[in-house]
């Protein structure tokens, strides 16, 4: 069993950054593939970026490329997303999730460990 810690949401206007962070407990980050997904409200979860237990094959959604970027650091068994140039649309929960899957996958039902979630709201 993991379990995903996830955290560094907030309030901020258009422009600005935010660095989410998850921690899965209980499993090496080198292991496991992870995700961040968002939801807004009366919205489908969509994959926002996605990183393989490799480290280095990521996918991100068309709508965050270039402004959000998946990263892990192994030491301090940790996944990031850094997400600047923030836009209004960016505003939803956002959620870890993990996976022992050895592939990309971009559908939430792939992923069988999830976060709490964490608020990103973004005002115009």
């Amino acid at each position: 069993q993991v379990h995903l810690v996830d955290s560094g949401g907030g309030v901020v206007q258009a422009g600005a950054s935010l660095r989410l962070s998850c921690v899965p407990a209980g499993r090496a980050v080198s292991n496991l593939a992870v995700a961040w997904f968002r939801q807004a409200p009366g919205n489908e979860r969509e994959l926002v970026a996605a990183l393989l237990w490799d480290g280095f094959t990521t996918n991100y959604a068309d709508s965050v490329k270039g402004r959000f970027t998946i990263s892990r650091d192994i030491a301090k068994n940790a996944v990031y997303l850094q997400m600047n140039s923030l836009k209004a649309e960016d505003t939803a929960i956002y959620y870890c999730a993990a996976s022992n899957i050895r592939a990309i996958a971009t559908m939430p039902t792939r992923y069988s460990y999830w976060g709490q979630g964490t608020q990103v709201t973004v005002s115009s």
